[in-house]
């Protein structure tokens, strides 16, 4: 018994002494099918997400509003990993009242990806979306840069940017008897894309709260 404790008391010891240069990586893994579980879960329970797409407010006749459907438009908003890349494909719906024309209604789906970036400060991993086409129904393609335009300044003012993983809550203090803790802090992020699924790779530095 006293054996174990020595031999622990120096394990301690020497992890404490070396805290700040001993670094772990741990890695994390998503999967297209934990994501359509997500949505599916998000669309039962709650109300399609909608975002005004002007800035008059719109009226009681023409809310100017973009709502995200889970299916519409021969496509289905998921998330999918592809060639490197986060694809999110978005159905969605909406009207908005040009001038002179009065309320309009369009539907449609939107290409869209997400950039990944790490926030060393905050400890959070973040997703931009960016849209890149919109494809409107029965348009031939009339009038889908304008709201393209629209659809992603509604996503940068209510979704961007998308908090993709709070690393704090990803790890773990470390009690250390009768002296105190070591903390895991993030200090990079290595995010790998492969067909279906997203890795994450986080390095952690052990440091003294």
């Amino acid at each position: 018994m006293f054996i174990r404790q020595f031999l622990f008391t120096v394990a301690v010891l020497f992890l404490m002494s070396n805290a700040y240069s001993q670094k772990a990586e741990v890695t994390v893994s998503l999967n297209e099918p934990f994501f359509d579980a997500l949505l599916d879960s998000m669309y039962q329970n709650f109300d399609a997400p909608q975002f005004p797409i002007s800035n008059s407010g719109g009226s009681a006749s023409c809310s100017e509003t973009v709502k995200i459907l889970r299916e519409g438009s021969g496509a289905r908003t998921s998330v999918r990993f592809r060639e490197g890349k986060i694809y999110v494909p978005l159905a969605f719906s909406g009207n908005y009242a040009p001038p002179f024309v009065g309320c309009v209604e369009f539907a449609g789906w939107a290409e869209t990806n997400i950039d990944l970036e790490f926030m060393p400060d905050d400890q959070r991993l973040i997703g931009r979306a960016k849209v890149l086409n919109v494809h409107l129904n029965g348009s031939g393609g009339v009038g889908s840069s304008l709201i393209a335009k629209m659809l992603q300044s509604s996503i940068d003012k209510k979704l961007n940017p998308i908090e993709v993983l709070r690393l704090d809550s990803a790890s773990f203090g470390i009690p250390i008897p009768n002296t105190g803790n070591l903390r895991m802090k993030a200090v990079a992020v290595r995010p790998e894309v492969a067909n279906g699924s997203l890795s994450i790779a986080i390095t952690y530095q052990f440091v003294k709260p």
